[in-house]
């Protein structure tokens, strides 16, 4: 049994703002079939701290980033947890980044070096009785782990770095590194960067596995185009590199059991989703229609592209399509669909805000889900669209190409389409994919095919679970069957 600490900074269903969290929560149960057994290591939020009343204190610290703090562990939200309850820098209103004001906390730089410095001790086998064998640290808020290890009192413990998403990097200013206890030698040698600190930049430079979350994504991040400014960095270490696509709860988004939808379904009772699309209008306000019900889920940001989608309402309807969105974000972009509805009374609707179980309803009512990502590391929204039988409509980037086959002529008369993708990613490519869902959809015999061949995919964790498990077996020389081919 390979033993590893996950450190993450929020994880399902305790706190979560982003699919950082889903995979944080699906891993240590996805992990368990294959020999592998996972804790996880969080910051003790009031969310975190009221699932986690009557554990174990297992370790205490008087000054921990200026205040006292102690470790709970315990089996809190169906997670084996260490907790960190340290409320001088974790007990705050709020979600686990920014105030209720929405601004990011001036001290992130102090509570998430505290989150990667406490992983570092349990790695030194700070808690009687546990010494993992690996620290798997997840973005930038973790991004400092493999460098607490490289430049600790022992490097034993091997480091394996996530990049959920290489866009956020928490860079502060250099007048912090003083306060970091690391060695002044590490400043230069990885931890430095544009003449601040560079927390993601540390832990890609220390790591002994770097891990993305789609292998498209992978390689995309090693060009000038979507590194991020790291592109060189990672180029450098490409060798250590594995794209291994997410995985979803199959459990917890399962079309034939779900409590949220009005009627339940299967591939081969797929027509019963036509309740479930009833409920939606009716939800939505939208009038019955011969045309499909398009839907987006969706953060309202220029990255999710999201303008490409208020570029081509019009059309959509005037092609006889109708539009439900869910979501929030850009107060420009959600002014902009909100305006469409108000253009287009009965066709298209929105819910400003976020809803699971409406989510739910829409993946399991809607014809299509549009997602036009200007960059998608991996992408979970396409997953339950698949295994929903809601046509995904992508673009060609990231873990949505790796996870979606397009509608093309070959794809189709082999019988293995599952959806469309469209690129460039332009607000003319991605008009000319909503005119191919439409026209598929007129074609009622060819759109079931594609739903059914959907909701077949394997959209679980097995595989990529597989795949962790053998990043984690190389790291520690362990024979396994070889599965780390990108």
């Amino acid at each position: 049994m390979i033993e590893v600490l996950s450190v993450a900074s929020e994880a399902y269903p305790l706190i979560k703002t982003g699919g950082l969290a889903d995979v944080a929560g699906a891993l240590p149960g996805a992990l368990a079939a294959h020999a592998v057994s996972m804790r996880t290591l969080i910051p003790g939020y009031r969310a975190v701290m009221k699932e986690a009343t009557g554990g174990r204190v297992v370790a205490e610290f008087s000054d921990l980033f200026d205040g006292p703090a102690r470790l709970i562990a315990g089996r809190f939200g169906g997670l084996d947890l260490i907790v960190i309850d340290a409320p001088h820098l974790y007990d705050r209103p709020g979600g686990p980044y920014s105030g209720p004001d929405g601004r990011d906390w001036p001290d992130n730089w102090k509570r998430f070096a505290a989150l990667s410095w406490v992983a570092g001790q349990l790695g030194l086998g700070l808690v009687a009785g546990y010494q993992p064998q690996i620290l798997h640290a997840h973005d930038w808020q973790a991004g400092l782990v493999p460098a607490y290890v490289k430049y600790g009192p022992s490097d034993q413990v091997k480091t394996v770095l996530t990049v959920h998403n290489l866009v956020f990097q928490g860079h502060f200013g250099s007048d912090i590194f003083g306060r970091l206890d690391l060695p002044p030698h590490a400043y230069y040698e990885g931890v430095e960067y544009y003449g601040g600190v560079g927390y993601l930049k540390a832990g890609l430079q220390a790591a002994d596995a770097i891990t993305t979350v789609s292998p498209t994504y992978a390689r995309e991040i090693r060009t000038p185009a979507f590194g991020a400014a790291l592109d060189g960095l990672l180029n450098s270490r490409a060798s250590i590199l594995h794209g291994i696509t997410n995985g979803i709860d199959v459990g917890a988004w399962d079309p034939m059991l779900d409590p949220a939808l009005v009627q339940n379904f299967t591939s081969s009772t797929i027509h019963k989703r036509r309740v479930n699309k009833l409920a939606l209008t009716e939800r939505f306000g939208i009038e019955e229609s011969d045309g499909p019900l398009f839907s987006v889920v969706s953060r309202l940001t220029g990255q999710k592209g999201i303008d490409l989608v208020a570029n081509n309402v019009d059309l959509l309807v005037s092609l006889g399509g109708r539009l439900v969105v869910l979501g929030s974000g850009d107060a420009g972009l959600e002014g902009a669909l909100q305006a469409a509805a108000a253009r287009h009374p009965g066709k298209v609707g929105m819910v400003v805000g976020y809803d699971e179980n409406l989510s739910h309803l829409i993946q399991g009512g809607a014809d299509a889900i549009l997602i036009p990502s200007r960059f998608e590391p991996c992408g979970l929204t396409q997953l339950y669209g698949l295994r929903y039988g809601c046509v995904p409509v992508v673009s060609r980037v990231g873990g949505l190409a790796d996870t979606v086959i397009d509608a093309n002529e070959a794809a189709l008369e082999a019988g293995v389409a599952t959806g469309l993708q469209f690129s460039p990613v332009s607000s003319d490519a991605f008009g000319d994919a909503i005119h191919r869902a439409v026209t598929l959809y007129g074609h009622e015999e060819v759109w079931k095919k594609m739903q059914r061949r959907g909701m077949k995919s394997n959209v679980s964790w097995d595989l990529s679970a597989q795949r962790y498990a053998d990043v984690y077996a190389a790291l520690l020389g362990q024979e396994r069957d070889d599965h780390l081919t990108d």
